[in-house]
């Protein structure tokens, strides 16, 4: 990037970082957002629960700074910060959903993250960093060495060391980490785990506007479909095959893999339960931040799935407009022929070939199919009054899916596999055998579950029954597997 003036005036007066940075509420905004959205890695959040997470933000400050300190309501302030003007949020719809939900916008997490860094460390590692470039350095050069000796001897070497490094242990001299370096190593990876996280946030937002250009695209076009996906097709290839696309895939193949997600479970508890890492206090959030990764990056998979169902819709929409206009021809074609029909035209109109012979088999023929004759009873209606059972009308249940589904995903964060019995026993069932039957729906179309024949479980759940009195009902099945 070119630091010469003119570009760096664009940028104040233009990018929604440098704003923020600005802003006379700069304290409020980045204190704000940095505890809501990025400290618990919240991706999306309704408008009724963000607006009462600043309510209650205002209304501390108006008691220390004064009633003065923020006159405008919590909700004006959220539009405010979504508006086009600033950008520090994204304001939009999920789909069902008819409330207004926010996320952050990747320019205003830079800024907080800059922010971060502002603030006097008590402990500054370089040794990790150091190590880490050399590696990659390493990586670099030993990755496009063409020569097939080089690259052989390289490996020979490598093996050497690791031979001597084997002797050395076995021999009882085993080289261990001191504390500094293992806080030094430590502050590297958080710092690492959390620019990956903003990092999936502004390949999300590229993506979201690869998707709004084709819906501007497909509103104004007016040529052939095939054309018009070609153009499309070939953008999206071009931000998939790019560096940034490969790079996400890649990253994603990865934390993908079952094996690779236990062992970053194992790895971080062994690592949080040293000592000198205790003393640096880590966040909470450390101990699952694969999860946070993967969280994130669901996020970003669903937007490129919008994409998809875009493409679909217009698909549809093409193929509808398509067949009416063939009606409407053959429409058309009817009409001039009833208004020739009494005077024909002299002559040959049109003439075919016969390309084959017009074979027609017995057995090709269709059955007969019996009209059906509707009875229609004359019945004079009569007006009058029924007493009828309302009760039933508010009796109606409703299971919660979405609930169950986050239940589920808890238990499996910390576990491989988890029972229908323990999900039970650990949330008890509210709703009785309907919420049963909602979590053995959940196990065939969204979870991963296997079913032990020859294992019987019994479910408890407690009713109330039209007396007051409560009564124990269960139920016996197979047994349910949940696996992660």
């Amino acid at each position: 990037m070119n630091f010469d003036f003119a570009t760096l005036d664009l940028l104040r007066q233009s990018h929604p970082a440098w704003r923020l940075l600005r802003s006379d509420h700069a304290p409020l905004v980045a204190s704000f957002l940095q505890r809501v959205f990025i400290v618990p890695n919240v991706r999306v959040m309704a408008q009724a629960d963000l607006a009462e997470s600043l309510e209650d933000e205002l209304f501390a400050l108006r008691e220390s700074l004064g009633l003065d300190a923020f006159p405008k309501s919590a909700l004006e302030y959220l539009n405010d910060w979504a508006s086009t003007e600033k950008g520090w949020l994204r304001k939009f719809y999920v789909q069902g959903s008819d409330e207004p939900h926010f996320d952050l916008s990747p320019p205003t997490e830079k800024a907080i993250t800059w922010l971060a860094t502002l603030t006097q460390r008590s402990f500054v590692g370089t040794e990790s960093r150091l190590l880490t470039l050399f590696e990659l350095l390493k990586q670099m050069s030993e990755g496009s060495e063409t020569d097939p000796q080089t690259r052989v001897a390289e490996l020979h070497k490598r093996r050497d060391e690791i031979d001597r490094e084997i002797e050395q242990i076995l021999s009882g001299d085993i080289p261990l980490l001191d504390n500094t370096a293992l806080k030094d190593r430590f502050q590297q990876f958080t710092q690492l785990a959390r620019e990956l996280l903003s990092d999936f946030r502004e390949v999300e937002h590229n993506f979201r506007g690869l998707d709004r250009r084709v819906r501007e695209r497909i509103a104004l076009w007016q040529g052939s479909k095939g054309a018009l996906l070609e153009e499309i097709m070939g953008e999206r290839d071009a931000i998939s095959d790019s560096d940034q696309g490969r790079s996400f895939r890649a990253f994603w193949d990865f934390l993908m893999s079952s094996r690779r997600q236990e062992e970053l479970s194992v790895l971080l508890e062994r690592v949080l339960a040293l000592p000198p890492v205790i003393e640096l206090k880590p966040d909470s959030r450390t101990r699952r931040v694969h999860y946070d990764w993967l969280e994130a990056g669901e996020h970003t998979q669903r937007t490129v799935a919008q994409l998809s169902q875009q493409l679909r819709r217009f698909l549809d929409d093409q193929a509808w407009l398509e067949n009416r206009r063939i009606m409407d021809i053959l429409h058309g074609i009817e009409t001039k022929a009833l208004a020739v029909r009494e005077s024909q035209p002299s002559g040959v109109m049109t003439d075919i070939a016969d390309t084959a012979a017009d074979i027609e088999l017995p057995m090709e023929r269709p059955l007969h199919t019996p009209s059906i004759k509707p009875q229609i009873a004359d019945i004079v209606l009569e007006e009058g009054d029924v007493e009828i059972d309302a009760g039933a009308l508010y009796s109606q249940v409703v299971i919660d899916k979405a609930q169950l589904v986050r239940h589920i995903r808890h238990a499996l964060q910390d576990r491989s596999q988890v029972t229908l019995r323990e999900l039970c026993e650990m949330q008890p069932l509210q709703r009785g055998l309907a919420e049963l039957v909602a979590y053995l729906q959940l196990a065939g179309d969204t979870f991963k579950a296997v079913v032990d024949e020859e294992v019987t479980d019994e479910i408890f759940w407690r009713r109330e029954e039209l007396d007051g009195q409560e009564q124990v009902k269960r139920a016996r099945l197979p047994r349910v597997i949940f696996v992660r």
